[in-house]
């Protein structure tokens, strides 16, 4: 890829010369695919593949012939496509909120707001429809994002009382939201890219020792970036948007579900990583290869609300969800784990004022 930033070009004597790349996207007209293997490698021709659906790491199997330049000239495409899927068995209305980009402590964060999704989630607000559903939501997911930490005071210094004051409120009042929502249902709480966690995927979970008041309970979980769990049979899968976010900077598509879909056919969370994505030197295995096809596949920190049900070959189903960031859009996801139906949830303060 001819925009894709290199540390090289930092000390180049031309860089003043080269064009400057979009920060969002680094795609090129001129960009072609390779085909490597442990023998060798070769550029790929034909109208078949479009190096615009596809990033470094896909694993597939091409057919085609060689052509009189050296190249492999594609004439069909195989992907892996989507992995083996366990049956849904879940008969009652259950429902799983997902919510993240929270920000707390930001100056653009809605404490209000915030509060009205704890209180609505644990059955304390809303009309008497609204309190039945509350009363059947079984887990709180929170997809990264969840503080605002002050970069101003992280500068490598020595920090005195007042600082670390300053610098913990934002976890104390997560912690005291966090408390209430554990008090009444399973949460489970993921690392992402601005929270204070490890920056290689996957993420390690946030130390317990930060919520002081939530851990008390058993019903709360510090859970890894990506995030697996199953719900009455029915499996989750989801991230805190790096792996989609990086993806869309290597490659193209009209919606952010479309790099979801891709990435679950290619059986991969992140194949951008460690090529630009960072991930832990894994030598033995491959942590993000999906072997079980989830129900529900969601992506945290997106600018707005999408979803989409893929199906695949052998019958598989699976429910796409992007979650937006609630500090800029005050909604939330909730998904109904006995048909996989979701629909959005938005929280306003805007009547309170």
């Amino acid at each position: 890829m001819q925009l894709k930033p290199s540390i090289l070009d930092e000390y180049s004597k031309e860089r003043s010369v080269t064009s400057i790349a979009q920060p969002h996207n680094f795609m090129h007209p001129d960009d072609y695919l390779i085909l490597e293997d442990d023998s060798g490698r070769v550029k790929l021709a034909g109208n078949v593949l479009s190096p615009s659906m596809y990033a470094t790491g896909v694993v597939a199997a091409l057919h085609g012939k060689e052509g009189s330049d050296g190249g492999f000239y594609v004439q069909s495409v195989l992907e892996a496509g989507l992995p083996p899927q366990r049956p849904l068995h879940s008969e009652e209305n259950k429902y799983v909120v997902l919510v993240s980009g929270l920000l707390v402590g930001s100056m653009k964060s809605n404490p209000l707001q915030f509060q009205l999704l704890v209180d609505y989630v644990t059955g304390h607000s809303g009309d008497e429809q609204e309190q039945s559903m509350a009363s059947q939501i079984v887990r709180v997911i929170i997809a990264g994002d969840s503080v605002d930490m002050q970069q101003s005071l992280l500068a490598g210094q020595s920090l005195g009382l007042k600082d670390q004051g300053r610098l913990a409120e934002p976890i104390k009042e997560l912690d005291l939201a966090l408390t209430q929502l554990a008090a009444a249902m399973p949460v489970d709480i993921m690392p992402g890219p601005n929270d204070p966690a490890n920056f290689s995927l996957p993420q390690q979970p946030l130390h317990k020792c930060l919520f002081s008041g939530a851990s008390a309970y058993n019903t709360f979980v510090c859970a890894t970036n990506p995030h697996q769990f199953d719900i009455d049979g029915v499996c989750f899968l989801g991230t805190s948007g790096q792996n989609i976010d990086d993806l869309a900077k290597y490659s193209d598509a009209k919606e952010i579900l479309d790099y979801m879909e891709r990435t679950l056919k290619w059986r991969h969370l992140a194949p951008t990583a460690p090529d630009t994505l960072g991930c832990y030197p894994f030598t033995d295995r491959d942590p993000f290869v999906i072997e079980d096809c989830p129900h529900v596949y969601f992506c945290g920190n997106q600018k707005k609300y999408a979803s989409r049900v893929i199906q695949g070959y052998e019958g598989q189903v699976v429910r796409l969800v992007c979650i937006p960031s609630f500090r800029e859009t005050g909604s939330a996801v909730v998904v109904n784990i006995r048909n996989l139906e979701c629909h959005l949830l938005t929280l306003s303060t805007s009547s309170l004022v």
